[in-house]
Formats: structure tokens, sequence, C-alpha cells
């Protein structure tokens, strides 16, 4: 595991408590947060809040590695089973998908980590922060909670240069031992 992770991780512990192992686990993984969820709560869908085109302002071009005013896809999902479980971002620049990931993607309420699968796009996800946020009125709307929110972000790494940036955020209520 990446040392900033485990320091953020402790850091998040000295603050909440000792996490439970599946959300160390969620917040660790580089690998599909689907199917960690498809295991820990049974089949999981999403449910698309935001699904637009953009182009990229001077934050996310540097965060993406791409020029200002290129194409991006912002998106705004939850994961859910029977409850919200992940609230997530991604911004992806269209350019560097090929165009059956862009219409699956378009399709909104297919999981990144299926599509991927589905395309058989041999990539590699490095976490770049874990962290500990207070919920904002949106977040305790969605998951009815006003729990504390874990936090990580990520990059999905394709042909090394970033395929996606990911946020997901869940409550620490949620996933306890």
């Amino acid at each position: 595991m990446n040392p900033k992770i485990y320091e953020g991780i402790g850091d998040i512990e000295k603050k909440l408590g000792k996490l439970s192992s599946a959300q160390k686990i969620l917040l660790a993984t580089d690998g599909s947060v689907t199917t960690i969820l498809d295991v820990l709560k049974g089949h999981v869908n999403i449910r698309t809040l935001v699904q637009e085109f953009r182009e990229a302002d001077k934050e996310v071009a540097s965060l993406l590695g791409i020029n200002e005013g290129d194409t991006i896809n912002y998106r705004v999902v939850v994961i859910e089973g029977k409850e919200p479980l992940i609230y997530a971002i991604s911004i992806i620049p269209l350019d560097r998908l090929n165009n059956d990931f862009k219409e699956d993607l378009i399709r909104a309420d297919i999981p990144i980590g299926r599509i991927l699968r589905k395309h058989n796009i041999e990539s590699r996800r490095e976490i770049k922060s874990v962290s500990i946020d207070k919920s904002t009125p949106k977040m305790a709307e969605i998951f009815k909670s006003d729990s504390p929110m874990l936090t990580r972000t990520y990059n999905i790494i394709h042909k090394n240069q970033i395929l996606i940036w990911l946020m997901e955020t869940f409550p620490h209520s949620l996933f306890q031992d």
C-alpha cells in the first residue's frame, strides 16, 4: 500500500477511532470498488445524478494532464444496493476513450469498473488521497446521515495516461463491523 494512504488512514483513525476492515479496504483498494460492494452488499447499481460534457477548466486540465478547453465527461453517481453506499464523481477526458466505451459511459447507469472489464481495458488505480470530511446537507440528504464522510481520490491509469479521475465518499457510519 502507498505509505501516504496508510498514513491517511492512520490520521482518520486518530480522529474517529478504529475503522472497520471493510472501510479500510474501500479507502485503500487499487481494485474495483463495485466488485467489493457486490461482495459486501449483494449486486449494486448506479443512480446517476449528473452526466454532462464540459470544457476542462484550469484545475481539471491539471488533474487530468490535458489542455484547458478539452472536452470532459463529468459524472456524479450514487452506488446503491438496498441503500445508498457511495457517492462518486468521475471526470474523464473524452479524447482518451474509444467510441464503444463512450457509448457505455453515456448510458450512465453502468459502473465504471464494469465498463472497463467489458471492454478489456488494462488499467491500474493510483490512489491519491484519503480523508475525512464533514457531512454536507447534500450528503446528509443522500445518506440520511450526518456522519463524517470518508473520502478518497484516485486515478485510473491506461497506457500511462489518466483515463479517469475519481472521488468516492461514504459515511463513517456505513460498513462498520
